[in-house]
C-alpha cells in the first residue's frame, strides 16, 4: 500500500514539476519570485520535517546549514568560478560531512537538549564568520561574477525542491519511515528491537543537512551578496518551523501547505510588518492549541467522520 503511494506521489511530483518548468516563458518577474521563494521554504520545510517530524529530532540548526551552503557556493564561484550545477554538489556534500562530523556530540543529547546543541551550532559557524576575515568578517562577500538570472534561479530552485521531494517520499514510503518512527517513538525500545537508532538518526540528519544546504547555495547565487546575520540568522530556523507547525509536523503534505500559507501571508501584510508578526504568531498559538497536527491535519480528522459516514 505505502509502495503505491509512493509511486503516485512521484508521479504527482514529476508532473508538477514538468507543467511548471515553462513558467519563465509566461509568468512576470514578481510571480517568478514569489515561486522562487515558496521552492526554497519547501525545500527546508520538507527536509525539516523528515528531521523532526519523522526521526524526532526537532533541530534550530536550519541556518547553521543554510549559510554553510551559501558561504561554499560562494567561495566555489569566487575562486574557481564553478559552473552553479556543480556548485551545488559540493553544497549539499559540505551540508552532508558537518552533519556526520558533529553528529557523535549532538546525538549524545536528547529532546530539548539537542535542540539547544543546534541552535548553538549555528551561532558557532556565525561567529566565526564573523570573526575571520577570509571569510569575509561581518562584511560578508560579494558575488564576483555575473549573476545568474531569475529564470534560470527558479528552474534551480524546482529542480532542487523535487529532488528533495522524491527523496523524502522515498524515505516516508518505505521500510525506512518504520525505523525512524521507531526511534522518534522510543530509541531505547527500537533497540531492543535490532533497530540501531544512531544510524538511523544519521542517515536523516546528513540527508536533511545536505538539502538544506543546496537551497542555501541556490538563495545565496540569487542575493549576490551574503554576510553571517543575514545566513546564520535564527530567522531561517523559526520561519521552517513556523511552515511545519502551520502545514503539519510528520505530514506529508504538511511543508507543501505550509509554505504556501506563509508565503501567502508574508505579501499580504508585506505594507503592515508589525501586524504581520502578531497575526503569525496567533496563528500560531490557535493551531498548536486547538490543531497540532496543523492545516492538514485538521482537514484530514473533519473528512474522516464525513467518509466513514459514506463508506456506512
Amino acid at each position: 500500500m505505502k509502495t503505491n503511494r509512493g509511486l503516485v506521489e512521484v508521479g504527482v511530483a514529476l508532473a508538477v514539476f514538468l507543467l511548471l518548468w515553462p513558467a519563465p516563458s509566461f509568468a512576470g518577474d514578481y510571480w517568478l519570485q514569489i515561486a522562487f521563494r515558496v521552492l526554497i521554504y519547501l525545500t527546508l520545510a520538507e527536509s525539516w520535517n523528515l528531521l523532526a517530524g519523522s526521526a524526532g529530532l526537532v533541530s534550530l540548526g536550519t541556518s547553521c546549514f543554510v549559510g554553510l551552503g551559501a558561504y561554499v557556493a560562494f567561495a566555489l564561484m569566487n575562486s574557481f568560478d564553478a559552473p552553479l550545477p556543480l556548485v551545488l554538489v559540493a553544497c549539499a556534500v559540505a551540508g552532508g560531512v558537518l552533519a556526520a562530523f558533529v553528529s557523535p556530540a549532538l546525538f549524545r543529547l536528547r529532546g530539548l537538549y539537542f535542540t539547544v546543541g543546534t541552535l548553538a551550532l549555528a551561532e558557532l559557524l556565525r561567529l566565526i564568520m564573523v570573526n575571520v576575515s577570509a571569510f569575509g568578517g561581518a562584511t560578508g562577500i560579494f558575488l564576483q561574477k555575473d549573476p545568474t538570472p531569475l529564470p534560470a534561479l527558479f528552474h534551480y530552485a524546482l529542480g532542487v525542491a523535487l529532488i528533495a521531494s522524491l527523496a523524502i517520499t522515498a524515505c516516508a514510503r518505505t521500510r525506512i519511515s518504520v525505523i525512524l518512527r521507531a526511534v522518534r517513538d522510543d530509541e531505547d525500545a527500537a533497540a531492543q528491537m535490532g533497530v540501531r537508532p544512531y544510524r538511523a538518526k544519521l542517515g536523516a540528519f546528513v540527508l536533511s543537512s545536505a538539502l538544506i544546504a543546496i537551497a542555501g547555495g541556490v538563495q545565496a547565487t540569487k542575493l549576490g551578496a551574503i554576510e553571517p546575520y543575514g545566513m546564520f540568522g535564527l530567522q531561517w530556523s523559526i520561519d521552517v518551523l513556523s511552515i511545519v507547525i502551520i502545514g503539519g509536523i510528520g505530514l506529508r503534505l504538511g511543508p507543501l501547505v505550509g509554505a504556501l500559507f506563509v508565503v501567502a501571508l508574508g505579501e499580504a501584510l508585506a505594507d503592515y510588518p508589525e501586524a504581520h508578526i502578531a497575526i503569525a504568531g496567533v496563528i500560531l498559538i490557535v493551531l498548536i492549541r486547538f490543531a497540532p497536527k496543523g492545516v492538514v491535519g485538521l482537514v484530514e480528522t473533519l473528512s474522516f467522520p464525513a467518509k466513514k459516514r459514506v463508506a456506512a
